[in-house]
C-alpha cells in the first residue's frame, strides 16, 4: 500500500484516490494531490491575502439592513476575524453599527 495523504480539510488519514483525485472518507473533501489549498485563502478586492487581526478599508458604500445609513466607502475596520466557511467571510465591529459580517470582495487591506 502506498503512503497515505492526510486530508487538508479535516486532517483525516482515511483518504483514497479516485479518478485522479484524492477523496476523504470522513468529510468527503476532494482535491488534487500536490495542489496547495488556495480555496482556504481569503483575498481582498485587490487580491491581497487577508489574515486574522488585519485592518481593512471598505471600498464601496454597503447598505445595512435595519440601519438608516450605509457603511460608507473609506471606513476603516480594525482587528477582523476570518470565517472561511461562510459567504460573508469577515467578522468585525464597525463604530456606529456594531458587530457585523462583511464579504471580502468589498474591502481592501489597509
Amino acid at each position: 500500500m502506498s503512503d497515505t495523504i492526510n486530508c487538508p480539510k479535516c486532517d483525516s488519514e482515511f483518504t483514497y484516490e479516485q479518478d485522479g483525485l484524492m477523496v476523504c472518507s470522513q468529510c468527503f473533501n476532494e482535491w488534487k494531490p500536490g495542489e496547495t489549498a488556495e480555496e482556504d485563502k481569503i483575498l481582498d478586492a485587490n487580491g491581497n491575502e487577508l489574515q486574522d487581526g488585519d485592518t481593512v478599508v471598505v471600498v464601496k458604500d454597503l447598505p445595512v439592513k435595519g440601519a438608516p445609513k450605509p457603511v460608507k466607502a473609506g471606513t476603516k475596520v480594525k482587528n477582523i476575524r476570518l470565517r472561511p466557511d461562510s459567504d460573508h467571510n469577515i467578522d468585525c465591529k464597525i463604530d456606529g453599527f456594531g458587530s457585523m459580517a462583511l464579504k471580502s470582495e468589498f474591502v481592501k487591506k489597509a
